[in-house]
């Protein structure tokens, strides 16, 4: 593959009732309480930590694995660590209907793969869409195959911009190739 495609499993990150959980802010991606560590490789033991309902994550996320969201995710501070821990645990991807706009950016010029999707709390709730199905999702075309079920969907692909830093590694990287 080219790297516009990924495949994996996904979380959707959800309430008791089933709902997608809407405004996770970076404190509840990445707790305060561990700003002290500065190894990336070390913040993924602490992401979603301070989510109700998914502090075990870490323990059952393998690399690739797809989060499924709800609205705002990543509002609040410009906490970099919440997008850090996600790369730690070498995550594929987060979808969400939308993404606080912090957390947009430093995603993307981190070089870690984010889309939205609007049809996505309505693609949870018909169960086209649910924690450990196998999904493809292509970040140019926006073409999404759930594997586990045949069905297939559509996410907004990543811009022609977002994708060059995203094939580059990052924002600092695809400077050095446009220089």
């Amino acid at each position: 593959m080219d790297g516009s495609v990924v495949t994996g499993r996904i979380w959707v990150l959800s309430d008791q009732k089933g709902k997608l959980i809407e405004d996770i802010d970076t404190d509840q991606i990445y707790h305060n309480a561990f700003l002290h560590i500065t190894e990336i490789s070390e913040m993924g033991q602490h992401a979603l930590n301070n989510l109700e309902g998914w502090k075990d994550f870490p323990q059952k996320a393998r690399p690739g694995d797809i989060i499924i969201a709800g609205r705002n995710f990543g509002a609040g501070s410009s906490r970099q660590q919440a997008v850090d821990c996600f790369v730690s645990l070498k995550v594929g991807l987060v979808i969400a209907p939308s993404f606080g706009a912090i957390y947009f950016r430093n995603a993307v010029n981190s070089g870690f793969p984010i889309l939205n999707c609007a049809e996505l709390e309505e693609m949870v709730a018909q169960r086209i869409l649910e924690t450990g199905d196998e999904v493809e999702i292509n970040f140019q075309t926006g073409e999404g195959k759930n594997i586990s079920k045949a069905d297939s969907f559509k996410v907004e692909p990543m811009s022609a911009v977002q994708y060059d830093i995203f094939k580059a590694g990052g924002l600092f990287e695809y400077g050095k190739l446009v220089s």
